[in-house]
């Protein structure tokens, strides 16, 4: 008896042997989704690609279980490397491609019609060609611009605050890049709707950056707001270290410049909008098309105080300000 209660046993247990690899067999294998990352500035720090790739990981895609990440990334000075960037991401068979920024986005759609694209912080996208519009981009391009609602004005307000005395402003750009000229547009507008004059001064590589110093001093400007964009942001600190010597308050756009001694920055919350692509990017990998996913404005904007530029210049700023400031950087 004992005898035929063992065998049983061994029977039983070697058809459970023999089923669970079937059984393992019938469950498909997870889909593992191949993410190509293009950018112009470093991989880390990066706070808008980190909140990317931690809004990824909210959403359950996993680096090394069920997603691959292919990095591409050249420096600011170095754009004309993105074309190549960009087709090595295509030939590598990723299933979607996340740009940070206009030139990026640009290079990625040239190298393809067939992959999907989410962009971050491109400048005015219908003009530069990556979408047919905001509510319809058509195409395989879709993601968040950095064009805000009236953020031009907002920051001259900024500065208009901190110096009510001002009444000249010079504002910086770079004219080879025509993707922030309608900024220049904005500002103009709002500098007059402030009573302020603007002296606008261009450059377009940075050996124009010291006759661009000249012509600031001659106008006399009580303050500098610079268009932040790869040439201006790639010597920020050149152009914040000589506002400095010459007791000159810079405004810009992005948190780098204040970190790199601007008085302050205002505008779209870099880390909020990588977080949001993520979702974008969720979708498409989903099923989504992205002709179908309207372009984004920004709805986040960060605000950045230098309290130790302020101190520098004798500059007091309110505390109502302060407290509105996302961070002060003391």
């Amino acid at each position: 008896m004992p005898l035929k209660l063992t065998l049983v046993s061994i029977t039983v247990a070697a058809v459970l042997v023999l089923a669970s690899p079937l059984g393992a067999r019938a469950q498909p294998p997870a889909r593992v989704y191949r993410v190509g990352i293009l950018l112009t500035t470093p991989v880390s720090p990066n706070p808008p690609l980190d909140a990317f790739l931690q809004g990824m990981r909210n959403l359950g895609y996993v680096e090394g279980s069920n997603v691959v990440v292919e990095y591409r990334a050249t420096d600011p000075d170095k754009l004309d490397r993105l074309p190549a960037l960009a087709a090595e991401l295509v030939n590598s068979k990723v299933d979607i491609i996340f740009a940070l920024a206009t030139g990026p986005a640009q290079a990625a759609k040239n190298a393809t019609k067939a992959i999907p694209i989410v962009f971050v912080n491109a400048n005015d996208p219908i003009n530069t060609g990556l979408v047919a519009s905001l509510a319809r981009p058509g195409g395989n391009v879709t993601g968040l611009t950095n064009a805000g609602p009236d953020l031009s004005g907002k920051r001259l307000q900024f500065l208009r605050e901190i110096r009510p005395e001002i009444g000249d402003i010079a504002l910086l750009w770079n004219a080879s890049n025509r993707t922030v000229a309608r900024q220049v547009a904005e500002t103009e507008v709002a500098a007059r709707a402030l009573k302020v004059q603007l002296h606008v001064v261009a450059i377009r590589g940075p050996n124009d950056l010291e006759g661009a110093f000249s012509a600031i001093i001659k106008a006399r400007a009580g303050g500098l707001v610079v268009i932040a964009d790869v040439l201006t942001s790639l010597h920020r600190e050149r152009i914040v270290a000589w506002a400095a010597r010459n007791r000159l308050p810079v405004i810009s756009e992005f948190r780098n410049f204040a970190v790199s001694g601007a008085l302050l920055s205002y505008g779209p919350s870099g880390p909020a909008a990588g977080r949001r692509a993520a979702s974008f990017v969720d979708k498409i990998l989903k099923g989504a098309k992205p002709a179908d996913l309207p372009v984004e404005q920004p709805t986040a904007f960060e605000l950045v105080i230098n309290a130790k530029t302020a101190k520098a210049l004798g500059v007091t700023i309110r505390p109502a300000l302060l407290l509105q400031a996302d961070e002060v950087i003391q």
